[in-house]
């Protein structure tokens, strides 16, 4: 029987940096929360493929049509149809607070007993912490998507007639230790600002310097101004991964409770 197709739409708050799968080739998982108030997961997405006018980003809000996905049984999984996404517009800077703050949660077990896969936590005593890669898996990293490039640049079709390069992956790991009320935690992020920024910066900078003014950054200022982290769960088991690193000033969460009264 073949799926249902459906449309929604949703806001986007999450874009994981790109990997490069054995059977689909180069893609990325985003996620975003739906105006039903909804989490979403958008996957597989080829998105360095998408159009000019369908590569969004976080806080573009965006219409899509979407079919349940096989093998995957989150419920907040939904398999996008490439051709049919539109982006609508993007939350304005002053409504951006609020909605995030709406859904900050502080126990990734709570939600995983409520059936979620998808959150957004405020960590607590957050640090920030880098580590290169091993230089074989990082080469081998680079090698997938090189590999995968060259197929596709030599298909048929290749990148549907566009110029696209072989994606470089950063050779850091990016993690943060941090205490929730489930307890101490530690993840890599796989946030591809988080990625992109190491990249773009490097380029400006150098190695070394780019490594301060990320500990500069989001080690420093974030904790101290207050962000949340995008949480998703993996899909063959239930374990949680940073997915994105997002501004949210500390307190909001509690000033909007006192608007409710």
């Amino acid at each position: 029987m073949a799926s249902i197709i459906q449309r929604d739409s949703a806001v986007i708050l999450v874009k994981a940096a790109p990997r490069v799968g054995e059977t689909h080739g180069e893609l990325v998982c985003c996620a975003g929360i739906d105006f039903s108030g909804n989490w979403i997961r958008l996957y597989p997405v080829a998105f360095r493929t998408l159009e000019d006018a369908q590569k969004f980003g976080r806080w573009d809000t965006i219409e899509y049509s979407w079919s349940l996905p096989k093998g995957d049984q989150r419920s907040e999984s939904r398999r996008l149809e490439h051709k049919s996404l539109v982006i609508t517009g993007s939350l304005s800077e002053k409504s951006r607070s609020q909605f995030l703050a709406r859904h900050v949660v502080f126990s990734l077990a709570a939600e995983l007993e409520q059936g979620r896969s998808l959150a957004l936590i405020r960590p607590r005593n957050a640090e920030f912490l880098f580590e290169r890669k091993d230089r074989n898996t990082f080469e081998s990293e680079r090698a997938r998507f090189q590999m995968w490039h060259d197929q596709e640049a030599n298909s048929l079709f290749g990148f549907l007639g566009k110029s696209l390069v072989p994606y470089e992956p950063a050779p850091f790991l990016f993690k943060y230790k941090y205490e929730t009320d489930d307890g101490l935690r530690e993840g890599t992020c796989q946030d591809w600002e988080i990625e992109a920024t190491f990249l773009r910066w490097r380029r400006l900078y150098g190695e070394a310097e780019t490594l301060q003014k990320m500990s500069d950054r989001f080690g420093a200022e974030y904790p101290k101004k207050g962000f949340v982290l995008a949480m998703g769960t993996h899909k063959a088991y239930p374990q949680w991964l940073i997915n994105g690193v997002i501004r949210l000033d500390h307190g909001v969460e509690h000033e909007i409770q006192q608007s409710l009264f």
